[in-house]
């Protein structure tokens, strides 16, 4: 497949998650694919997506800390799936199908800019996917370390999230995922213990024993955790 094609198709699906409780039509995937490809072409990082949101925010408030939360569909769909959860200063910034260098283009107007306490950044399982062409682990993690620099730098209190476990990607059939989440997640384990981050484990918490896959019941599509996994 060819590698805007193999993007378009990638984008496409994640976004879905909010709707993974009912198979989408063929009319909805279509209507998907063809935002997908013209963001594509007018903004890539989809600065767009919370431009509005980001501008209607109100001050923080004294005493009671932002935290905004950065990732792909699994962030996306927390918010989506889980509301409530989304109070008391907690920002969902998540975007189906993105990968770390888009995060990292968005990562001052979606976080920098809203002035939070502190920052979890979930990113890189779209890396592992090529969501946006080949990239390689020190691709990603220099990335990584980019949002880590920018956050700190600005008094941002960093939490790195583990990629959750995923045995397969519905959109990239074949592909070697559980080895590939593994290593990142013990380099994140590891850098978030250098500079001075929290990590945040939810590959322990969701992992199926003896393998790379969530626990039966946690996830429908083997990548997306379920309404009752993040809870």
């Amino acid at each position: 497949m060819k590698p805007t094609r193999l993007l378009i198709a990638a984008l496409a699906f994640p976004l879905a998650f909010p709707a993974l409780a009912a198979d989408p039509t063929p009319e909805q995937k279509a209507q998907w694919a063809k935002e997908a490809e013209e963001r594509l072409h007018t903004d890539w990082a989809y600065l767009g997506r919370y431009r509005d949101a980001n501008a209607a925010l109100p001050a923080p408030v004294k005493g009671q800390p932002r935290i905004v939360l950065i990732g792909d569909s699994i962030t996306q769909g927390w918010f989506d799936q889980v509301p409530a959860f989304f109070k008391d200063g907690r920002l969902g910034r998540g975007i189906g199908g993105q990968t770390t260098p888009q995060m990292l283009v968005r990562f001052p107007a979606d976080v920098i800019e809203l002035k939070p306490a502190v920052v979890q950044i979930m990113a890189g399982t779209n890396d592992i996917a090529f969501n946006t062409g080949p990239m390689t682990p020190d691709e990603s993690k220099a990335n990584i370390r980019a949002m880590t620099e920018l956050a700190q730098a600005n008094g941002i209190r960093v939490i790195l999230a583990s990629i959750p476990p995923a045995d397969q990607y519905p959109w990239r059939p074949g592909l070697d995922t559980g080895s590939k989440i593994v290593a990142m997640n013990t380099w994140l384990k590891a850098y978030a213990a250098a500079t001075g981050s929290t990590y945040a484990d939810y590959w322990s918490a969701l992992v199926a024993p003896g393998t790379n896959g969530m626990r039966a019941g946690l996830s429908s599509d083997h990548v997306h955790p379920t309404p009752r996994a993040m809870r």
